[in-house]
């Protein structure tokens, strides 16, 4: 048996493979194993970006491996730190996340692919909401979905789960870009090297934010920010990256982001 989930580290990224053929499906085992790796991202202080993909080249991931639920892998079972894939339920994650769905990306598979922050996918990818056709729902993407798209294409995906190829995805707004699958991958690396170089306590900040303002009204989120009642926030206005940036501003110089 092979591990299901390989791991690329450079500088301040890390790349993050589900490798489980034939499709790549997450059993109970891969999701703890899962939330481990995207738990340790999250906690490194000298990892700055990760990129979720797919092994091989037809799936992304399909979401719950049926096959081992089958043979008595619960489906409300203990997914591990993180929830389902590792990524849907971690707190704290504020760094970014780069989604490279490199084929078939559908179920739980596109709920894992949601909760990154960027997704960028290959010509041939395809996504769907399949759940309706087994008789359960797609929780996780009856929340995220109606918030990213339109409500009406986001009801229709989850009422008659029909597939969207990348086109569309894009037209839609929940894929970023659109690369050929040969050169997906490295596009993936491009956007991570670039976001590595940014500062990462505004990302942090920036994260927390959104993930507060989600359901507040606009004055109690902006109170919450101006009082320094978010955790990154407060960091950020008392850090030395801040001052920082003002300097390298005004020096006319690119700023030098210590994290701190």
């Amino acid at each position: 048996m092979t591990d299901p989930i390989k791991t690329r580290r450079e500088g301040g990224i890390l790349e993050v493979t589900l490798d489980r053929p034939k499709a790549n499906a997450i059993d109970l085992a891969t999701s703890r194993i899962m939330g481990e790796v995207f738990a340790d991202f999250r906690d490194d202080p000298e990892l700055r970006v990760a990129i979720i993909t797919g092994g091989g080249e037809k799936f992304f991931c399909p979401g719950w491996d049926l096959k081992a639920a089958a043979d008595g892998d619960a489906v409300d079972g203990n997914y591990g730190v993180g929830g389902f894939g590792g990524l849907q339920e971690l707190r704290g994650m504020n760094k970014p996340v780069i989604a490279a769905v490199n084929g078939i990306c559908c179920g739980g598979g596109l709920e894992l692919a949601l909760s990154a922050d960027i997704i960028l996918a290959a010509d041939h990818a395809s996504f769907a909401l399949p759940e309706i056709r087994s008789g359960t729902v797609a929780d996780a993407a009856s929340i995220k979905l109606p918030k990213r798209i339109p409500y009406h294409i986001a009801m229709e995906m989850l009422l008659t789960g029909r597939w969207l190829d990348a086109e569309e995805a894009h037209r839609w707004g929940f894929v970023n870009q659109i690369h050929s699958g040969g050169d997906l991958l490295e596009k993936a690396w491009d956007m991570a090297r670039m976001l590595e170089s940014g500062p990462p306590l505004v990302y942090a900040a920036i994260k927390e934010v959104v993930r507060d303002a989600e359901d507040s009204k606009f004055q109690d989120a902006m109170s919450r920010i101006t009082q320094r009642q978010l955790e990154s926030v407060d960091k950020l206005y008392s850090s030395e990256d801040q001052l920082e940036g003002a300097r390298a501003f005004a020096e006319g110089r690119d700023p030098v982001w210590k994290g701190r």
